[in-house]
């Protein structure tokens, strides 16, 4: 199924995919990215890793980047003190690495710019991974044609709003006992 952002329903449609298990291709603030939702303890699995994986032909050991609705979102999965100068920069394509509770795995937290992608997350009550739409170890695809094209019979839905084709990833930064390193300089400047 493909429909446009700017179809009034879309953030519903979107998010009632993602809440039945399925897979969704987002336009984000930054490119285009497999959406599907995190497991969380209390919540249904949705085994949404799994079927990113088997779509993008991805490793398991690289995880995907968990967009999440509000910058106090962060605080349910990490005690990590963010620096205040990092948390001016959400909601924007500023990727966080941090600590979860369990002290003991990390995981990448995005709050996105785009209000319309934050109201998914939002609806879906769970972070929502991300991650680019491409076949692992291929370049990112940037333009409508091409995502409906190579993937289509493979999301559940795409929702389209237009070509991507400049489009510069989020800055991806890992925060440890405060101090903070950046890994991948994107868009954001820290």
């Amino acid at each position: 199924m493909i429909c446009r952002k700017s179809d009034s329903e879309s953030a519903r449609l979107a998010a009632d995919m993602l809440k039945a298990g399925k897979i969704v291709i987002l336009p984000t603030d930054t490119v285009y990215g497999f959406s599907g939702i995190v497991d969380v303890p209390g919540n249904r699995p949705y085994a949404a890793d799994a079927a990113i994986r088997a779509i993008k032909g991805r490793a398991e050991t690289k995880p995907f980047i968990q967009l999440i609705a509000d910058p106090s979102d962060l605080q349910r999965y990490s005690d990590e003190v963010i620096p205040k100068t990092l948390l001016s920069k959400w909601p924007g394509p500023l990727t966080i690495i941090v600590l979860r509770k369990d002290g003991v795995t990390t995981t990448a937290f995005r709050c996105p710019g785009d209000p319309w992608l934050r109201s998914i997350v939002a609806q879906c009550g769970a972070p929502v991974y991300s991650t680019s739409v491409n076949r692992s170890g291929s370049p990112v695809l940037t333009t409508e044609q091409e995502i409906v094209k190579e993937f289509s019979d493979e999301a559940d839905l795409i929702i389209t709003d237009g070509d991507r084709k400049n489009a510069v990833p989020s800055t991806i930064v890992r925060v440890d006992d405060g101090a903070v390193k950046v890994l991948r300089q994107g868009s954001v400047i820290v």
